[in-house]
């Protein structure tokens, strides 16, 4: 029982999990990815200004530890000094003062010997370990710079993907049926060919046909009285005809007259 329940879990795990990676929107996927990537970039920087913060202060202490050693070192040879000039003055009591203070800066000496020698190895490996940290986050600088060029060449790509997406459901509504009732283009344009092929054929079907004929006789029967009633009616207003009437009445004038036979 317990392992049937433990592999409807991995099903319907890996089911939800592939339904979402099908939903999801790439563009935002890509974008939880450089955030994330800034934010281990920015965790990574925290951590090595510390390192390198106590490399720092490492340094610092150090340095002051050095300092007073000079002082206390410089104190002792002074009580050293007073201690034996006391003791040539015949002043017992005060050589022994003097010699008791230079012991106690002996023995601080020693403290500070030993104090700046663990502060020398603990500053190497603060510096050692400060420069391991600045290297860390130099490279991950430069994959982080690496990440945001891929993101933009992703980016690039994500539209192109889209636009061919587009472009080829366009062309696949254009050249396939999109349901029973709906037809392609291929199909509206045979028929309009069709329609417009019959249409064509009709129009000369019907102007060679003896009706079409008499109908231009009429036409030209009609033409021809109306010319010459407008022929008419310019000779009593005195009007010459227009050019193209008149050439062919001089055509007609100097044409020879059959000469009547003897």
């Amino acid at each position: 029982m317990a392992n049937l329940v433990t592999r409807w879990w991995k099903y319907w795990t890996a089911k939800l999990s592939g339904d979402f990676e099908a939903r999801a929107d790439p563009k935002v996927q890509l974008e939880q990815a450089i955030q994330e990537a800034h934010t281990t970039h920015r965790q990574l920087t925290e951590q090595a200004a510390n390192v390198i913060a106590q490399q720092k202060q490492t340094e610092m202490r150090l340095n002051r530890t050095l300092e007073e050693y000079e002082k206390v070192n410089a104190n002792a040879r002074q009580a050293v000094m007073m201690a034996d000039e006391a003791t040539k003055k015949g002043q017992g009591e005060k050589a022994v003062e003097y010699t008791t203070a230079a012991e106690s800066f002996a023995n601080r000496l020693i403290a500070l010997e030993r104090e700046i020698e663990d502060l020398k190895a603990l500053s190497l490996q603060a510096t050692q370990a400060s420069d391991q940290a600045k290297a860390a986050v130099k490279q991950n600088s430069a994959a982080l710079q690496r990440k945001l060029s891929e993101k933009q060449k992703l980016l690039g790509q994500l539209d192109q993907a889209k636009m061919a997406e587009q472009m080829n459901k366009a062309m696949g509504a254009l050249s396939a049926t999109v349901g029973e009732d709906v037809p392609t283009l291929d199909q509206v344009r045979d028929k309009i060919e069709a329609r417009y092929a019959k249409a064509k054929g009709m129009a000369e079907l019907t102007g060679s046909s003896v009706e079409s004929r008499m109908l231009e006789i009429e036409q030209a029967t009609i033409n021809t009285e109306a010319q010459g009633r407008l022929a008419e009616i310019r000779s009593q207003l005195g009007l010459e005809a227009p050019a193209e009437e008149a050439a062919p009445a001089v055509e007609a004038e100097t044409e020879p007259q059959a000469q009547p036979e003897a």
